[in-house]
């Protein structure tokens, strides 16, 4: 890999990463959701700074191209942080189905003792 390349690379990992602190930070995320994304940047990172391990990497899974191995990697990582994404969204409509029980609950109550 050449080095203009690396560069490349290494200036779009660190945006990224700059970018999941910033929406960090403006409270716009919380963060287990940029954990997932921090777990992203950092493999990608040391793929990055390790060139071997990944070629070695790439034989040992049977990859003939470099290439193939890096977009069966990022639909493998673009996978893993969909399906992360659809159990926490899960976990958040069970808690707003049972918010709105609770509330319908509530509101029931509180007309009966208006009565």
């Amino acid at each position: 890999m050449s080095i203009s390349l690396q560069l490349v690379s290494l200036l779009f990992i660190l945006v990224i990463l700059f970018f999941v602190i910033y929406i960090l930070r403006k409270g716009r995320i919380t963060v287990k959701y940029s954990l997932i994304w921090i777990f992203a940047v950092v493999v990608l990172l040391l793929l990055l700074l390790f060139p071997k391990l990944f070629i070695e990497l790439t034989k040992i899974l049977g990859f003939n191209v470099g290439s193939n191995m890096v977009f069966a990697g990022l639909i493998a990582m673009l996978m893993f942080i969909n399906l992360s994404l659809t159990v926490i969204i899960s976990g958040q409509s069970n808690k707003v189905r049972l918010l709105i029980q609770e509330v319908s609950l509530l509101k029931t109550k509180i007309e009966k003792q208006e009565k």
